[in-house]
């Protein structure tokens, strides 16, 4: 075994949206340098983010969330909930409570099995705007505007077209939005079921998204095109949104691996 320095870590998914686990012990100076070299798929471990954790007086714990290239996020949905799995792995609970940059969430969880896991979390109240038309390159698109403690534009489409990325990718960089923003493109049908597609902040297209889920969600039931409750496709898997007044999302994360990141 080799003797360099070396950060203990273990790597979750809920529906293909993987990140690593890293007690807070092990944190550096440089927290965005090493999470984005922990998340390179290549010549890292390979991940969407870093939920870096910390003790907390008001919850269970602290998650610090950092995107795949390093940037800070104030939250992720999928990512809160493996961090619920990981500590119910460890202290055999029911209810976790997680502070994160956007609020303290709980995760109930539902069902185990092993390594995998379903939890229901609160969410919070969603912040919806109304929909406005913003000018690409290659026209213009209407959104609807949603926070769900991290900043979301929800565009509703009537398919995914081959180029859907391209599209999503200048939607986030637009000049309208300072700070950059997550995209989701949406697909409804007449039954409370929606298709979605992801394009997040500090990641690219991602196979799911938990509060991308949420804001579709919220969206599709401000515009008065589902009811809730709403499930979510996505290519990574399906989760379920309610909204009666605060947003719960229902979903699984699974306990993927284990190991040593070499620095």
């Amino acid at each position: 075994m080799t003797s360099a320095p070396a950060i203990p870590f273990v790597k979750a998914s809920a529906c293909g949206n993987d990140f690593l686990i890293v007690d807070g012990l092990h944190a550096r100076p440089d927290l965005e340098a090493v999470s984005r070299r922990m998340c390179d798929r290549h010549h890292g471990i390979g991940a969407d983010g870093v939920e870096w954790l910390f003790p907390a007086t008001d919850a269970d714990i602290r998650a610090r969330l950092f995107n795949a290239d390093g940037s800070e996020a104030e939250i992720s949905g999928n990512g809160t909930r493996c961090v619920a799995a990981y500590l119910a792995s460890e202290q055999g609970r029911e209810k976790l409570v997680v502070r994160t940059g956007a609020g303290v969430k709980t995760c109930t969880l539902v069902r185990r099995n092993g390594v995998d896991f379903e939890f229901e979390t609160d969410m919070g109240e969603p912040q919806v705007g109304d929909e406005f038309p913003i000018k690409l390159a290659f026209g213009e698109v209407r959104g609807i505007p949603v926070s769900m403690g991290n900043p979301h534009f929800v565009v509703f489409v009537k398919e995914f077209g081959p180029g859907w990325q391209a599209e999503a990718a200048e939607i986030g960089k637009h000049h309208d939005f300072k700070y950059g923003i997550n995209v989701e493109l949406v697909t409804t049908s007449k039954n409370s079921d929606i298709h979605a597609r992801f394009f997040e902040r500090g990641v690219g297209e991602t196979q799911s998204s938990g509060t991308g889920s949420c804001a579709a969600a919220v969206a599709s039931i401000a515009a008065k095109r589902v009811q809730s409750p709403v499930k979510v496709h996505t290519p990574g898997g399906v989760q379920t949104v309610r909204w009666e007044e605060r947003v719960f999302l229902l979903g699984p994360a699974r306990l993927v691996a284990q190991g040593e990141f070499f620095l």
